[in-house]
């Protein structure tokens, strides 16, 4: 399986058609609308393919911020992702992603690197300490609080009311869940987060921000908490 990184504006009428499908395949509660929304709001699409077609993809916006007493820096935003049923056991997805984030960084030298991440479960959260060596929230560790000052101006910055400060996570007015027996398969895919896969874990959504300075998704009725560290 091959990563290819697109601009959301090169992407041809088939890529799109095929991304929407496979995103219905494997969700209910998917709208035209909804996906058109997310894509629009993105500035690239990282296409997972094989030789039968597309297999997986995830959408990213670039931009860069500014938080509270931190110097200007740029943040990787996460939006719709998912991964074919018949490729759950691959790696491509975090591997394409590693490699399509260095390739942009190049694009965006400005500043550090943050990764702002929504995940409903544990699959896509369990990347973190195998990618980073500092990320927050996490389960052996009070956040501390210039982090926490961060992690609350991006998600406001960037989800506005959705976000809910005082228990960290975001709630969508929509819901999208996998679809049918999906929701109880091993390895579910992945919804709203890179690297990796994820499954909806009582409808909360979990923001976060990787660390990797030493080199190194989406639920109506769900929430996000806010996690914190960086990427270069």
């Amino acid at each position: 399986m091959r990563g290819r990184l697109v601009r959301r504006d090169e992407l041809t009428g088939a890529d799109r058609e095929a991304m929407y499908g496979l995103l219905c395949s494997h969700f209910a509660g998917v709208t035209r609308e909804r996906f058109a929304a997310d894509l629009a709001e993105k500035s690239w699409a990282l296409l997972l393919e094989d030789e039968e077609g597309l297999r997986g993809f995830s959408t990213l916006l670039l931009y860069e911020s500014t938080p509270p007493g931190e110097e200007v820096c740029t943040v990787v935003y996460s939006g719709d992702t998912i991964v074919d049923l018949a490729a759950w056991g691959s790696a491509a997805l975090p591997r394409c992603w590693i490699a399509a984030v260095r390739r942009l960084r190049e694009l965006h030298p400005t500043g550090r690197l943050w990764w702002l991440l929504l995940t409903s479960g544990f699959r896509t959260y369990r990347f973190l300490p195998v990618f980073w060596r500092d990320f927050w929230p996490r389960h052996d560790a009070q956040i501390p609080p210039e982090v926490r000052i961060r992690l609350d101006w991006l998600a406001r910055e960037k989800l506005g009311p959705l976000y809910l400060e005082t228990a960290g996570v975001v709630r969508f007015a929509q819901s999208q869940r996998l679809a049918g027996d999906l929701a109880g398969a091993a390895g579910g895919p992945a919804r709203g987060v890179l690297p990796g896969e994820e499954s909806r874990v009582g409808g909360r959504r979990r923001a976060g921000l990787p660390d990797r300075d030493r080199g190194g998704e989406s639920d109506g009725g769900g929430a996000a908490d806010v996690a914190g560290s960086g990427v270069e």
